[in-house]
């Protein structure tokens, strides 16, 4: 029986002057493209199996997070272009390691105010003991890698 100590969520929105269907962009059809804007986070992302922005699709992703190398592979879950939403599910991998399940959420939506977006990153787990840490330290990269992919679709702009 899973205790609620071991499950969680945490969230955090990142604003962004890319349009919300820019960014959702990269993620949904272009994750191979990621890497172009922040290698010094993320190496690279290759398609495993099927096809860019179709779920089922199951991509392998190689970053570099708190100075270590680590690889995941992950099952696209949703792909909702009216919400510019997208879900990834890690299959395998180094969070496999610390965790039972873990599943990423990125949605974009436009500001209420002004030009920009604001990107919604949910990240949901669950530990496979109490001893491990929850994941802020990996919320704080997404959000990193979400301004540097900002300011990769914006440089032309």
């Amino acid at each position: 029986m899973a205790s609620s100590a071991l499950t969680g969520k945490l969230e955090a929105d990142v604003e962004i002057k890319a349009s919300p269907e820019q960014f959702h962009e990269m993620f949904a059809h272009k994750p191979h493209h990621v890497h172009h804007t922040c290698y010094d986070k993320i190496q690279g992302c290759d398609l495993h199996e099927g096809e860019w922005g179709k779920v089922g699709t199951i991509v392998h992703w190689s970053y570099v997070h708190d100075g270590k190398a680590k690889k995941a592979k992950e099952v696209v879950e949703a792909v909702d272009p009216d919400k510019n939403l997208v879900t990834f599910r890690v299959i395998e991998g180094d969070l496999m390691e610390e965790y039972k399940s873990f599943v990423i959420t990125i949605q974009v939506s436009p500001k209420s105010e002004g030009s920009g977006s604001v990107v919604h990153w949910t990240l949901e787990y669950e530990k496979l003991h109490g001893g491990i840490a929850h994941p802020e330290t990996l919320l704080q990269f997404v959000q990193d890698v979400s301004k540097d992919i900002d300011a990769h679709l914006t440089q032309a702009s």
